[in-house]
């Protein structure tokens, strides 16, 4: 578990270098305006597809950034893009298999291994955000997506060996997939950006298999989302404005 957490860690703090410099060289001063916040955003989802025959969740990590852009007072749109994360469903029973047309050879299976049907999908948000006093804050949107590769696994595990097997079924999914979005969360300070951590539900509204209704996208995330271009000078900048706002404001109410 620990050297899980270290790899991702330094997976991570990789993406974010390479992430800041792209959005910079494309933003300029714009990413430290006291409007944008921009960062990256990582976590889990366990997600599942309805109609199928299994219940059972697809757990994964997803990894991305986000861009929050205030509006007015506390009112913000989140949007951004995950572009390493998988939709799906676990624990796949035999009527999943006989459904998706899937067959492995009989030598390479074990018992106490696991089927799932999984997608890598870029995931694109639309939300409006509003903040509350309390740091808390409640979103809801849409969020689409784009599969570029789907495939039902075999997994299997033992202290012997590791069985990792792939059927690629691309053809039979829909490629496009747009849904219902809403979240909550917590800003980690009192600073007007920050670390946040949060939560996120995703409904589909389309087929994930071709032809076959019903068969609609299920997600839950658990997501951390850590500002990259709101360092100390952005927060100079933001808190320059803030005085501004505030001589203004004070000047107004002297003039009436």
């Amino acid at each position: 578990m620990k050297k899980t957490l270290f790899i991702l860690l330094l997976l991570f703090g990789g993406y974010a270098m390479q992430s800041q410099v792209l959005i910079s060289l494309l933003l300029g001063n714009k990413l430290n305006s006291d409007k944008i916040e921009f960062g990256l955003e990582g976590g889990m989802n366990f997600s599942s597809i309805f109609n199928m025959d299994s219940k059972k969740y697809a757990n994964d990590w997803n990894l991305g950034f986000y861009f929050i852009y205030q509006i007015k007072n506390n009112w913000y749109i989140n949007t951004g893009v995950l572009v390493k994360a998988k939709l799906g469903v676990g624990g796949l029973t035999q009527n999943d298999l006989d459904f998706l047309g899937v067959k492995f050879p009989d030598s390479s299976l074990r018992d106490g291994g696991e089927y799932y049907q999984k997608t890598n999908t870029f995931l694109v948000p639309m939300m409006v955000r509003y903040m509350f006093k309390n740091r808390i804050y409640v979103e809801g949107g849409l969020q689409a997506g784009l599969r570029y590769k789907s495939w039902v696994e075999y997994d299997y595990k033992s202290k012997e060996e590791k069985i990792n097997l792939r059927q690629y079924n691309k053809d039979k999914t829909n490629a496009l997939d747009v849904g219902a979005l809403v979240g909550a969360g917590y800003r980690l300070n009192k600073k007007r950006t920050g670390m946040t951590v949060g939560v996120k539900y995703y409904y589909g509204f389309v087929n994930v298999f071709k032809g076959v209704p019903g068969t609609k996208n299920s997600s839950f995330f658990v997501k951390l989302n850590i500002p990259i271009g709101a360092g100390e000078r952005a927060q100079k900048k933001r808190e320059e404005a803030a005085k501004k706002r505030a001589a203004k404001k004070a000047e107004k109410e002297k003039k009436n």
